[in-house]
């Protein structure tokens, strides 16, 4: 079932990257939506405050980078421990208007977690539950268009919390700056995969080597969060014209 789920993934993810030249417009209408029908005031306020028309240019577009860290991949097993937002556009970085949040797991942390995000159990004994922060969360991503490095973390562990805690869906428009690193450099001819030459890794950082960006500390949401911010605005400058419509790029 585990293998099932992976090819599945697989392929849904592909047909991502390579819809790349398709305008996608449903996000303003869906949102719209949801303010309408959600029961929760903090997700009604976020909701009401809308997206931009998929016509918009990514230059015009106010952005947040949005990076969480979490106890392990599954997100029906495993929890977020911290969360990092940084606000940015194409031509700035607002870092002094980045937040970052700790929050206790719904279940106790291994310690392989520990390892791999640095948070410890002292850390986290007097941290808020995603319940008593995603207000402030969702005012921060409110009106920007988010932006993250591997759509399947962020959208599927936001999504699960809030079905736990607020038992509503929360779903919304990202660009993925690792989808945007995949169409770019995955699609290597026929020829080159016949010599055995093999694709690029799309992790955050050696993705960031291939615009000379500088290395920064793996694993923590608040510089990662940056980390992303900084790529995507050297993904657009490298390969997109500034007047690209927003509906090219999110999903």
């Amino acid at each position: 079932m585990q293998q099932w789920r992976q090819r599945l993934q697989k392929h849904i993810r592909r047909w991502q990257w390579h819809r790349r030249s398709r305008l996608v417009s449903e996000w303003p209408a869906y949102l719209a939506d949801r303010q309408s029908n959600t029961r929760d005031d903090r997700l009604a306020r976020y909701f009401g405050a809308g997206t931009m028309d998929a016509q918009t240019p990514i230059s015009e577009v106010p952005l947040v980078a949005l990076d969480i860290e979490t106890t392990g991949l599954d997100p029906a097993r495993d929890s977020i421990v911290s969360i990092g937002v940084q606000p940015f556009t194409l031509g700035r970085i607002r870092v002094a208007d980045s937040r970052y949040w700790t929050v206790k797991p719904r279940r106790a942390l291994s310690g392989r977690s520990v390892v791999y995000h640095r948070l410890t159990h002292s850390d986290l004994a007097e941290a808020p539950s995603f319940d008593e922060i995603i207000g402030e969360v969702l005012e921060q991503l409110a009106g920007r268009l988010v932006v993250v490095h591997y759509t399947r973390i962020e959208r599927e562990f936001l999504d699960a919390a809030a079905r736990h805690y607020l038992k509503e869906s929360l779903l919304f428009p990202l660009i993925d700056t690792m989808a945007i690193e995949a169409y770019q450099h995955r699609r290597l001819p026929w020829f080159q995969r016949l010599i055995g030459r093999r694709p690029v890794s799309l992790r955050l950082h050696p993705s960031r080597e291939r615009y000379n960006l500088p290395p920064y500390q793996a694993h923590h949401a608040l510089v990662d969060a940056l980390a992303t911010a900084e790529l995507l605005q050297a993904q657009i400058a490298r390969h997109y014209e500034p007047d690209t419509p927003v509906g090219v790029l999110w999903e």
